[in-house]
């Protein structure tokens, strides 16, 4: 190092806090995270946060950066959320901060509950009141919505779903919570943990689908049910495979893909079934019924009672 870099690091060891205004107090310092989603960046920033009489501050002392403050009379509602944890079977505590410009913060800290009720008393202390049994926008579905294509529209999604992913270097493959989209262009795997999209699969190059009961982790026993995406990349095949507790309504849904040919099913007019709202083709729904529920359309029963009459 040069002088200049001595005298550089000399300084930045020193600030520990971060620029407050006048007469500001600082009431609470907890380590965190904040969690930054715009663009194609996304990441949790690491800190402090710093609740002072006036504002809340994450404060990146590495980087003399403050990455977010909000004024206390600026928030609109605070929200704990239980969320998968990127180790199986965990859960952790998200904060969730929305603010009266209609953005959403998430925020995580080491004690994530007193953070919130520190912030609560300092606004209570302002005579300012917090809204009451607050509802969380559907931030993942927003962000799914970011990750499309032009054009591309989603035709199935379910509740959670793991994803063996791949082994990577020293890292051994491993089961990771997310959401699973089928999408008129792509069956795609969103990460729960990291927010972005990290599988994803041409439905023109699925070859196969299967389903079968099989350990999913070697400390447990108990056989759940795996589903097995064949895809081609490059003239390879390859193999994804996803746990949950749809399976079925996921096999049906791509075996009528795979087995109907992705240009007649993908280009087939998308209706929603009545009874369990999950979307199918217009045609399969009239003339079959829904695979999922097994709703049958008033029309296919007249046609079904007039066949069953004698003549």
């Amino acid at each position: 190092w040069d002088e200049k870099s001595r005298a550089w690091e000399k300084e930045h060891r020193k600030k520990t806090l971060p620029s407050l205004v006048k007469g500001e107090e600082i009431t609470l310092k907890m380590y965190g995270s904040y969690y930054y989603g715009k663009g194609i960046y996304a990441a949790w920033k690491p800190g402090y946060f710093y609740l002072t009489d006036k504002r809340l501050i994450l404060y990146r002392q590495d980087f003399n950066e403050i990455t977010i403050q909000v004024p206390l009379e600026e928030i609109k509602a605070l929200i704990m959320k239980e969320e998968e944890h990127f180790v199986k079977e965990k859960q952790k505590q998200a904060l969730y901060l929305l603010d009266k410009q209609g953005q959403v913060h998430r925020l995580s800290a080491v004690e994530a509950n007193q953070l919130k009720e520190a912030i609560e008393q300092r606004i209570k202390d302002m005579g300012l009141y917090l809204e009451e049994n607050p509802v969380l926008p559907q931030l993942e579905d927003e962000q799914i919505v970011g990750s499309l294509m032009e054009e591309e529209r989603v035709i199935h999604r379910g509740k959670k779903m793991w994803y063996l992913v791949p082994a990577e270097g020293i890292q051994q493959e491993t089961w990771r919570p997310g959401h699973l989209y089928l999408t008129d262009k792509r069956l795609c795997w969103w990460y729960d943990f990291d927010r972005k999209m990290v599988f994803d699969a041409p439905i023109d190059r699925i070859i196969n689908v299967s389903s079968e009961m099989r350990k999913v982790s070697g400390l447990d026993s108990k056989k759940e049910s795996v589903l097995d995406i064949i895809y081609e990349v490059n003239s390879t095949k390859r193999t994804a495979s996803f746990a949950g507790k749809e399976i079925d309504e996921w096999a049906r849904a791509l075996e009528g893909i795979v087995s109907a040919g992705s240009a007649e099913v993908l280009g087939a007019e998308m209706e929603t079934c009545p009874e369990c709202r999950k979307e199918a083709p217009v045609k399969e729904l009239l003339e079959k019924g829904c695979s999922y529920c097994n709703w049958v359309s008033p029309v296919s029963k007249e046609r079904v009672h007039k066949i069953k009459i004698p003549a």
